[in-house]
């Protein structure tokens, strides 16, 4: 195995340049950036970069003894803008490594130095890495790191980019979707609103700068769907391309916006991108492409912020304002409030994906006034809720609380419908837009939540037009605007709270079909959910998302959302493509459940979920039963074999699947408990630095466990730990903190009743090649993790985690040897060295000297942070290290698993390329 990937580059920065009072400082290639917060900056070009190739940006950060913010998460930011050769701005909307920021295109923020290493401490200087893909066009960028919460100037120095070989995207997760042009045009349609402007804002790139980029072919048709004649305003006309709109590109990007004025009588409107083509006056067809689906909006004046100015207006008046804005008779708009028997035919796709998660249960609050939200103690509610209410300090908790969801429960109650509807009227009264009493409110969750619940009250409301009626009616609109900025602009994208948005944006256009806005919003809400849904999830059952648990909650909501598409038959091509995600998807999540009915919890996973109940809850639907067989392999033995009670284990049963990215293996058989392995090799992104962890059950004991974690739950210092290679079981090499990046499983061998799983990562860089392998016992009494680290010269070391879950007992039994213990059961560990030396075997339990030193931690299920014990384990070498960490059950696994060491496969597992 090579020492380093071929191809590796290693880029210095252009000339920097400095803002805000950030310079020069006193070393060689140091840069000050005082606390002025945001503005302060130093940015660093680089140029030659590979596209589609991983790279990690390194540089020392040194800080003032004085510094206060040191245990803050946001302490600075790192921006990171691509571009292209000519220094054009590419604006992506998806870069695997890196968050959308506000002031960047991208970014990565940069904890606090009380996270960095402890030996960082006494000197005030540590290293940061941040690692991320290049997506293709780009070939340059710049790296703006800006001051943030920094109380003092801080210094950056020594910054470089290391750039591996291009390589394709892991096979377990989806990759970035390119929307390049042709000559045919990509069309997309969309629903217009009597009298208002459609605005289309988007970004063009092009080879190469040409006059003539691309085009944008429009066609509106009226309310038969007839296509009304050109001219357009604000087109022109090309022989055998009818209405167009030209897209030069004097650079290589142009960021474009189409305001489409539509002409009388237009009800709809299709826009079409495409090159231009020889008889569209080009020589030949140009290379464009979109970066990513084009914004929609209204025009301005019908913005919710332009609606609502500075005024903190009651929910009607907001309705009268709207009509105005529409250039409607006044008292028009008591004519949008709908009938109670139209809205109760919607189903509620929200809330029953909800249902679906949680399992049929009690209502959430009772006529006593007594509610009850996710895991928290019951509360009575105030006779005047004042809505600022946050009895247990629980983000949950408020995100649920103002979500209102809890009132369709109440509503339903026999005698509990005024009760709601008057609970809802005191929320809209006490958060007049733009002034929430809890911020958390405007969160997307609680939002499309909300709207849903208030569309379902106005079933509850009596007659139309009634005070009530008017004031839900008009709360639910202003949701509908908040909704389609949210989802025409594609704040969320990737991720589920886009897919929330759209389906409660479609629920409140169903509702009022007689809002003039209605059709637009349906229009858009339908466009959102195809292009949402294909960024999270494809018909092969690939997912963005490593994290078992999030993609559960996706596929909960696509099923509901598949039941409440019915009767339009505009989205039987989305219907069709849900069943389809579903039928392939659901297998692939419900064949990691362990026997005890657990997912395994990789990436961000709050605790104490019966996944296996909910996986039942949602196979039902589909007439399939998905929940893991409760009856052990053991029981189906001896039914076929009553005489015998030592029936040979067999092999195990689970999943290998490199498109889920994970491996999960069960074993039940005869003579001990049930047994679970899984490892995941899924993670590349910005979360949890957890590629290449594992678990591990036998005898019926979870003994090796993982971190979880919810990014609701956690913050400060536990969020941090929880994301970090140190609250996963994983290997790292000293100085090297583990960051995004790719891991490929690299195929299995089988041996005398053995497996042998071979994983490559490159978390650590592209210049430290990096195996893991298992070797699991079929019967799953045993396994070894092995991880082997090469440099091209010079000492390496690396330290191992694994953490045991908190009720196990564990003890050093010698200087590589750990004897644990729950109940009768027993589990034996032992550190082994290939290659090297050993570095130590300690155990952890509750360690916190300082944030970035937390060690023998795991997430509690009522948040925060739980004390456990983990044992570390360490090897150093030069130039190559490799060892690891043997488990066995009893002595005959133990004895099993050296004779599978003996030989040669393992050594020849980790040294091939």
């Amino acid at each position: 195995m090579q020492a380093t990937l071929p191809g590796l580059r290693i880029l210095a920065p252009g000339p920097a340049r400095h803002a805000a009072g950030a310079g020069v400082g006193p070393g060689a290639s140091e840069h000050l950036v005082p606390a002025k917060n945001r503005w302060s900056r130093v940015v660093l070009p680089f140029a030659g970069l590979l596209p589609e190739a991983w790279c990690t940006l390194t540089f020392r950060l040194a800080w003032d003894a004085a510094e206060t913010a040191g245990a803050t998460l946001d302490f600075a930011l790192a921006g990171i803008d691509f571009l292209t050769e000519d220094g054009s701005s590419l604006d992506f909307d998806h870069v695997p490594g890196l968050d959308r920021t506000l002031l960047d295109p991208h970014g990565a923020w940069i904890a606090g130095p009380g996270y960095l290493p402890a030996e960082a401490q006494g000197v005030r200087i540590g290293l940061v890495r941040v690692a991320f893909r290049v997506p293709a066009p780009a070939c340059r960028l710049t790296v703006t790191i800006r001051s943030w919460r920094n109380s003092e100037t801080f210094a950056v120095s020594e910054a470089t980019l290391r750039q591996g070989p291009a390589e394709a995207p892991s096979p377990a997760l989806l990759p970035r979707t390119r929307h390049r042009l042709g000559p045919e045009p990509a069309w997309s349609e969309h629903a217009l609103v009597p009298g208002c402007r459609l605005v289309l804002r988007g970004q063009l790139h092009v080879a190469a700068p040409t006059t003539r980029g691309a085009l944008a072919r429009i066609v509106y048709r009226d309310h038969q769907g007839a296509v009304l004649p050109p001219p357009y305003p604000g087109t022109i006309s090309v022989p055998g391309l009818d209405a167009l709109i030209d897209l030069p590109a004097q650079q290589q990007t142009r960021r474009f916006t189409l305001e489409l004025e539509p002409p009388q009588d237009a009800a709809r409107v299709a826009v079409g991108f495409a090159t231009w083509t020889a008889d569209g006056r080009e020589s030949k067809p140009s290379e464009a492409e979109l970066l990513s689906p084009p914004e929609i909006a209204l025009e301005d004046r019908m913005r919710l912020q332009s609606l609502c100015g500075d005024d903190l207006l009651e929910a009607a008046d907001f309705l009268a304002r709207l009509g105005e804005r529409l250039g409607l008779a006044g008292g028009t708009f008591v004519g949008w409030c709908p009938q109670p028997e139209a809205v109760a035919a919607i189903p509620a796709v929200l809330a029953r994906a909800r249902a679906i998660q949680r399992g049929d249960g009690p209502p959430a609050a009772g006529i006593d006034r007594t509610l009850r939200l996710g895991p928290a103690p019951a509360w009575t509610l105030p006779d005047a809720p004042d809505w600022t209410e946050d009895p247990f300090r629980s983000v949950p908790w408020r995100l649920e609380y103002q979500s209102l969801a809890w009132l369709g429960a109440l509503a339903e109650a026999p005698g509990g419908a005024p009760a709601a509807v008057s609970l809802a009227l005191s929320w809209s009264r006490g958060n007049p837009w733009g002034a929430p009493a809890d911020g958390l409110a405007l969160h997307p969750a609680a939002l499309a939540a909300r709207a849903e619940t208030l569309v379902r009250l106005l079933v509850r409301v009596g007659r139309p037009g009634g005070p009530a009626s008017l004031t839900l009616t008009g709360e639910a609109v202003r949701h509908g605007f908040a909704l389609a900025e949210i989802v025409g602009q594609n704040t969320f994208g990737r991720s589920i709270h886009q897919i929330q948005a759209a389906a409660s944006l479609m629920c409140v256009a169903r509702a009022l079909p007689l809002l003039p806005l209605s059709p637009h919003w349906s229009c858009l809400a339908t466009g959102a959910l195809e292009a949402g849904i294909a960024a999270l999830v494809d018909e092969a059952g690939r997912f963005s998302d490593p994290s078992l648990h999030q993609r559960l909650e996706l596929l909960t909501l696509l099923r509901a959302l598949d039941v409440g598409l019915t009767g339009d038959d505009t989205r039987d091509g989305l219907r069709s493509s849900l069943a389809r995600i579903l039928a392939a998807a659901l297998p692939a999540v419900a064949g990691m459940l362990d026997p005890g009915g657990r997912l395994p919890p990789f990436g961000d996973t709050p605790q104490g979920q019966d996944a296996a109940g909910w996986i039942g809850r949602l196979g039902t639907g589909a007439g399939r039963a998905l929940v893991i067989e409760r009856r052990s392999d053991r029981a189906r033995l001896r039914h076929a074999h009553p005489d015998r009670h030592d029936a040979p284990a067999g092999p195990p049963t689970g999943r290998v699947d490199p498109a889920s990215g994970m491996v999960a293996l069960r074993h039940d058989g005869p003579g001990r408990g049930w047994g679970h392995f899984a490892c995941t090799f899924a993670s590349q992104g910005a979360g949890h630095r957890d590629g290449g962890s594992f678990v591990y059950a036998c005898d019926g004991v979870r003994w090796i466990v993982e971190a979880g974690g919810s990014s609701l739950v956690e913050t400060g210092a536990a969020r941090h730990h929880v994301l970090s290679e140190a609250g996963h079981n994983v290997a790292v090499p000293e100085g090297r903190a583990a960051s995004a990046g790719l891991a490929r499983y690299l195929g299995a061998e089988r041996l005398e009743g053995a497996t042998l799983h071979r994983l490559a990562t490159q978390v650590h860089g592209p210049d430290l090649a990096h195996r893991r392998v298992f070797l699991v016992l079929d019967d799953l009494s045993g396994l070894v993790v092995l991880d082997r680290f090469a440099v091209e010269a010079g000492p390496v070391a690396f330290e191992g985690i694994v953490h045991l879950a908190p009720e196990i007992l564990v003890g050093l039994a010698g200087p590589r040897r750990a004897m644990a213990q729950a109940g009768r059961a027993r589990l034996a560990l032992s550190a082994l060295v290939l290659d090297g030396r050993g570095a130590g075997l300690t155990i952890h339990n509750g360690c916190n000297a300082h944030p970035g030193a937390l060690r023998g931690f795991i997430a509690a299920a009522s948040g925060g942070l739980q004390p456990t014990s983990a044992l570390r384990y360490a090897v150093a070498g030069t130039g190559v290290a490799c060892g690891g960490l043997a488990l066995a059950a009893d002595a005959e696994a133990d004895r099993r698993l050296t004779a599978l060491l003996a030989g040669d496969a393992v050594a020849r597992a980790l040294a091939e390329a």
